[in-house]
């Protein structure tokens, strides 16, 4: 691999700061959405960005955009980019990788008194985890006109309501309007993250080319039995909530390993019990269902058996359910065009590419509705990630800040057109 023109150290120094906020281990970080942890790290990247050269706002969505302007500031721009917010037990690398990565791309840009022929925009998308509201990507949808009915007053475990916490962190739902992004206004969509799991490390490569995103769908699951004494009403009678959500997620498990060697996964993350007591029989159990495939069809099928056992638990134990979908968002694939692009920047480098699908979502999902997009992956040891023990190492994020920074140099005038995506792509 030839030497690389981004600065390797200037890029670890600067995440390994970005940690310290919100630190809650040796390793660990906790830095929810929208949390004054969340807002003191978007400061700091804001100093970064206009280190870099850029002109920088906090958008009404409670996004972080920095823009470095081109030779033609009209023609569609190109962005890069991800999030800084995290899960309440993670690591230092997922999303921060790709914000600090775009950085450093413009950072070396301006360096090096390169100015790019199209305009470059680096984007700290808002609440991309959606852990704290149980919806995620909500920057880059708000961005995008995407955003559904009733998201502001979605509520934390404390009862705060997102629109308290927007507004607190200085985004502003009167603003919305006008921090929308209009057809064409982006061309192309470029995001760095570490991989979440263990195909590059088998592999031996540092790195990797994404060819598409699975689709999540998401569930809020409410479950209500009849609370009882737990000593004195019979088994037979019972309408035990719990019982009845712990059938649903042995049945998710096993729907989702039904066919060998699918990528299909099916996970419960999150679940509280009412009234929680050791002596009371459950009477109401609110759970999670996330269930992932990059293969639409037979993630419907799946659903639509989930959906038949969850009618005969509902119907055995005598309990009644609600069914909140947060999210369901099909598979979308990587440009041909940018795949090409990466792969040639790759080819500079003397960089073996191994192509790999992402079983999580990204920001990248929501802007593959707007534009094109492609993704590059950072080998993350043992597939570890939402853990403390997340670990990408400095070299082989150096290896994918350097091929961003290629690739974005080939994409800003430097060998390939730039358009929006053809709207023949739109969703149904």
């Amino acid at each position: 691999m030839r030497d690389f023109t981004i600065d390797a150290n200037r890029v670890q120094q600067r995440i390994e700061q970005l940690a310290e906020i919100g630190r809650i281990s040796d390793t660990g970080v906790c830095r929810l959405a929208l949390s004054p942890e969340d807002r003191e790290a978007a400061e700091v990247v804001k100093g970064w960005m206009e280190e870099a050269g850029m002109s920088v706002r906090l958008d009404g969505f409670g996004n972080l955009i920095g823009r470095l302007a081109g030779t033609n500031p009209e023609a569609p721009a190109v962005m890069l980019g991800s999030h800084i917010d995290t899960q309440p037990y993670a690591g230092r690398f997922d999303g921060i990788v790709g914000v600090i990565g775009a950085i450093e791309v413009v950072q070396k840009l301006a360096e090096q008194q390169i100015v790019p022929a199209v305009s470059i925009e680096v984007a700290a998308f808002c609440d991309e985890e959606g852990c704290r509201f149980n919806k995620g990507l909500f920057g880059v949808r708000g961005i995008l006109g995407r955003l559904e009915e009733g998201e502001l007053e979605r509520t934390d475990k404390n009862g705060v309501t997102r629109r308290e916490a927007l507004l607190a962190f200085g985004g502003d739902p009167e603003r919305f309007e006008e921090s929308r992004y209009a057809p064409g206004q982006v061309g192309a969509f470029l995001e760095l993250h570490i991989e979440q799991g263990p195909v590059l490390e088998s592999l031996g490569s540092p790195v990797g080319i994404v060819t598409g995103i699975s689709g999540p769908l998401w569930w809020t699951v409410d479950l209500y039995g009849f609370a009882g004494h737990a000593g004195s009403v019979p088994m037979g009678l019972r309408k035990d909530a719990l019982v009845g959500a712990s059938k649903i997620v042995v049945g998710l498990q096993a729907l989702a390993s039904s066919e060998p060697g699918a990528p299909t996964v099916g996970t419960v993350g999150s679940l509280r019990v009412f009234p929680d007591s050791r002596n009371i029989i459950p009477e109401h159990v609110q759970f999670t269902i996330d269930l992932r495939d990059i293969d639409l069809p037979r993630r419907n099928k799946l659903e639509e058996r989930l959906r038949t056992l969850i009618d005969e638990v509902v119907q055995e134990h005598g309990l009644r359910i609600e069914i909140r979908e947060d999210t369901n968002s099909e598979p979308r694939y990587c440009a041909d065009r940018i795949l090409d692009t990466i792969r040639e920047a790759a080819g500079e480098m003397e960089l073996a590419l191994p192509a790999l699908m992402s079983g999580p979502f990204h920001d990248s999902l929501a802007m593959s509705y707007y534009c094109d997009y492609g993704m590059i992956f950072v080998r993350c040891k043992d597939g570890i990630s939402h853990n403390p023990k997340e670990f990408a190492s400095k070299e082989d994020i150096a290896a994918g800040t350097e091929l961003l920074y290629l690739t974005t140099l080939r994409m800003c005038g430097y060998g390939m057109p730039i358009r929006g995506r053809d709207e023949r792509d739109e969703p149904a």
